[in-house]
């Protein structure tokens, strides 16, 4: 089984030991884990703004750069959705407007091997006890594009619960928009604070210790708010703690 790693670009610039969390977590697994040096962004920035034909090289990026690959895992729930749910309309578009159907086969093989890591774990290898450590309270948004484009349910919390030393404390109102929204937050900043200021107060509310997601986009958002009202929640990546075997709340 060759599996890719699809850092993404928050990731990669803002993130980086969340990538390295995740190479960890897997190889702990027993996955080999290659890193394509060719990948780049996924298009979502362009293709939320409407830049459709901008975003199509990047797409033909992504394809080329995990071709070799039986899986590609990402650490984001929100890039994950970009491939699997509009790479598909993409290439639906190019075909429409006779420009062949190289985006579709393209669009066909990315969508059947990429998952966000959650998904992986629990669908592909069948795991939700990694032999992680992190004895610390935590409570758990589940971000936009994961709940409601890839379906991921209760898998990251099944995969919380099985983590030794781990409380789990329910967050008010989880299942609403923290605010961010990749564009939306610059379109909509006042808006955008709002609803992020709704979340961050849920967050510390619970009296937990640090607040996880599967997106380090909306996290990044939630923790800028939390550090700027003196809150002493932390935002992790669940990848980060899936992988601590020390119990680290750096």
């Amino acid at each position: 089984m060759r599996v890719g790693l699809f850092v993404t670009c928050v990731n990669d610039t803002l993130y980086p030991r969340t990538g390295q969390a995740v190479v960890t977590l897997l190889e702990r697994l027993g996955v080999r884990v290659d890193f394509p040096m060719e990948q780049s962004c996924c298009g979502q920035p362009l293709f939320n703004t409407g830049y459709r034909h901008e975003t199509e090289p990047l797409m033909r990026r992504y394809g080329a750069a995990f071709r070799d690959h039986d899986y590609v895992v990402t650490p984001s729930g929100s890039c994950a959705a970009m491939v699997r749910d509009n790479y598909p309309r993409l290439a639906a578009k190019a075909a429409a407007e006779g420009r062949g159907d190289e985006l579709s086969e393209v669009a066909a093989d990315a969508v059947a091997k990429t998952y966000e890591l959650t998904e992986f774990l629990v669908d592909v290898l069948g795991v939700t006890d990694v032999g992680a450590c992190f004895p610390h309270t935590v409570t758990y948004h589940p971000t936009c594009h994961g709940l409601r484009v890839l379906g991921l349910g209760d898998r990251p919390r099944r995969l919380l619960e099985q983590v030794k030393g781990l409380e789990l404390r329910e967050l008010a109102g989880a299942e609403e928009c923290c605010g961010f929204g990749g564009t939306f937050a610059v379109k909509n900043p006042a808006v955008s604070t709002a609803m992020g200021s709704d979340k961050a107060r849920a967050a510390t509310a619970t009296g937990a210790q640090a607040v996880c997601a599967v997106d380090n986009s909306c996290l990044m958002h939630i923790g800028g708010i939390l550090s700027r009202e003196g809150s002493a929640v932390r935002p992790i990546h669940i990848a980060e703690i899936l992988a601590g075997e020390e119990g680290d709340l750096q």
